[in-house]
């Protein structure tokens, strides 16, 4: 029984250990910390329970049969994120590398799989060279184990990955198929060929940082939610991110106690917007004034700017937030906004969070780079994630609302809840002054008379009121009231039962 004992800590000590000090050293001379350090501060104190601590790799050739290490390189298990349940990996950089082998994969699935039945998070933390090419053929099929079950949580539990080190070749696939990735900016980097690949293929020079770095893909390419400071941040980042969240699809999210009282009013709000209309506002500042205690966790901050996405709280219940923004490109809607928005908009739905949506949109932005670059496939994604979606849904048009795009935005005909308009909200197929020179296509040579036609037109149509007569409004509301109106809405919708037909999938316009 001591043999086996001593055995036991031998083993635990030695998987502890990973690929040695002078590893562990080097990791934190990069300003990394190590696989388990991450662990600590991303779970509760004490909560962690690790599995398969004693799995070794089976490969025999290349001398690997002589290198084996306890945990074959990823720590797994799960623990609790403010008593919360969630399943981890946590890929240890030190020990191979952090490669994937046969083993390395078949620990990770069984954590994936244990979390789809009991319906709790899975969290990556990855830090790996990619397949580890001692195992051959058994690594790619590895990943493509990965790759399977990160389709089958898609939409059951919530999948958030963690890039905190190199991620490339097949790596990035598991990452780019769950539902939210942070980098950390100078240590991580995600890309399918590298730079040397690059500059033999298409002789281009290009750096790892500016091929695939966190600014990369959180700025130009979107792959990329947040991109962090260093490894604490990024770590405390995410626990708050879960907190947003509901365990499962089966849940709703999560309702945290607050202060801020439904019926606040925000008279500042009624001075928002300038009495000039081609003039842009900040719409950050309504939603910080409108949600609860001013929390507003944005999804995607530095990327398609033009459209605000993000989770916030109102009267402790978690909601998702789509919002123009005026300050960018005047809040149209392009390629970029519309993925953006759209994905958030599918995420929110798959797990139950109602969606508010802070509306104004002068269109979608003109020109031939967007028509070639296919704007209208990319736009009816929006559409199409907005239509499909059975939350509740609370729409508010501060300002302009013009032609498709209003349709986009959660409007009455996307099967809004509650639709919302501000006064000064103008609800049109376009502005007065384009409308006018259409119309009076004529009279433009005349001035006054143009002038005219447009102020008979703004009357008329650029107004809520149009909207409101034919019911596509719900209400006219004071912008000072918008907290309390979202919420009684969110409140009144909290047990609203929606469904669509019945489909193996739906084909949305990829």
């Amino acid at each position: 029984m001591q043999d086996i004992i001593r055995q036991l800590d031998q083993k635990r000590a030695s998987a502890r250990a990973g690929g040695g000090e002078k590893r562990v050293q080097g990791q934190h001379a990069k300003g990394k910390l190590t696989a388990r350090e991450r662990l600590e501060l991303l779970l509760d104190p004490g909560s962690f329970e690790e599995w398969d601590m004693f799995v070794e790799h089976r490969s025999h050739d290349f001398g690997m049969q002589d290198q084996k290490i306890s945990g074959d390189g990823v720590v797994t298990g799960y623990g609790t994120v403010n008593g919360r349940l969630v399943f981890v990996f946590s890929q240890d950089f030190t020990v191979f590398g952090g490669s994937l082998s046969e083993a390395h994969a078949e620990k990770i699935c069984k954590i994936m799989d244990k979390a789809m039945q009991v319906g709790a998070p899975v969290i990556g933390l990855n830090d790996s060279g990619g397949a580890r090419i001692q195992d051959g053929v058994a690594s790619l099929a590895g990943y493509a184990e990965v790759f399977q079950r990160n389709v089958l949580a898609s939409g059951v539990v919530p999948q958030l990955s963690l890039i905190m080190g190199p991620c490339a070749g097949g790596a990035v696939y598991s990452p780019a198929m769950t539902d939210f990735i942070f980098m950390v900016k100078d240590t991580s980097y995600m890309f399918v060929t590298g730079p040397e690949v690059v500059k033999t293929v298409t002789h281009e020079t290009v750096t790892q940082e500016e091929l695939g770095g966190a600014v990369t893909h959180t700025t130009k390419s979107g792959v990329a939610d947040l991109a962090l400071e260093n490894d604490v941040e990024a770590l405390a980042q995410l626990r708050r991110l879960i907190d947003f969240l509901p365990a499962n699809n089966k849940q709703k999210p999560p309702v945290r106690p607050t202060w801020d009282p439904a019926d606040r009013d925000e008279l500042s709000l009624d001075t928002l917007i300038p009495s000039n209309p081609n003039k842009p506002y900040d719409m950050k500042e309504l939603i910080e004034k409108v949600v609860d205690e001013g929390d507003f966790f944005e999804i995607q901050p530095a990327y398609a700017r033009n459209i605000i996405t993000g989770f916030a709280r109102m009267e402790g219940s978690t909601v998702g937030i789509v919002a123009n923004q005026p300050m960018v490109l005047a809040g149209c809607l392009d390629i970029d906004s519309s993925r953006k928005a759209a994905r958030f908009v599918r995420f929110c739905d798959c797990f139950n969070i109602p969606i508010v949506t802070f509306v104004d949109v002068p269109g979608f932005l003109p020109g031939t780079a967007q028509e070639f670059s296919g704007i209208i496939k990319h736009g009816a994604k929006l559409l199409y994630a907005y239509a499909e979606a059975t939350v509740p849904k609370v729409t508010v048009i501060t300002r302009k609302a013009y032609g498709g795009a209003y349709d986009v935005m959660s409007s009455k005909h996307l099967r809004g809840d509650v639709n919302f308009a501000w006064p000064q909200a103008e609800i049109a197929v376009m502005g007065p002054k384009g409308a006018v020179e259409i119309i009076f296509r004529a009279d433009l040579g005349d001035t006054a008379k143009i002038e005219a036609r447009t102020e008979e037109y703004r009357q008329k149509f650029a107004n809520p009121f149009v909207a409101g007569s034919r019911g596509f409004i719900d209400d006219v509301i004071m912008p000072h009231g918008t907290r309390r109106r979202v919420c009684r809405s969110l409140a009144m919708l909290r047990e609203k039962e929606l469904s669509n037909p019945w489909k193996k999938h739906d084909n949305i316009p990829l």
